[in-house]
């Protein structure tokens, strides 16, 4: 087997697991509504520090005055 061919079959079979895991999570509702308040959390707090401070170093780099 080359390298090439296992990397393949290792991406096959990663992606096959997270498939797997996906389904499991999605059919069974207690871990459907675990996942989906994990969701609303981290959008709730890392996507807007993550937005505001992009924007924040955006602006310093323009070289604007505050």
């Amino acid at each position: 087997m080359t390298e090439d061919n296992a990397r393949t079959v290792a991406n096959v079979v990663i992606a096959s697991a997270g498939l797997a895991a996906a389904y499991v999570v999605l059919t069974t509702p207690p871990l459907r509504r675990l996942a989906m308040q994990a969701v609303r959390i981290w959008l709730g707090v890392p996507a807007p520090a993550f937005l505001v401070e992009t924007t924040r170093r955006a602006w310093v780099e323009s070289g604007r005055a505050a």
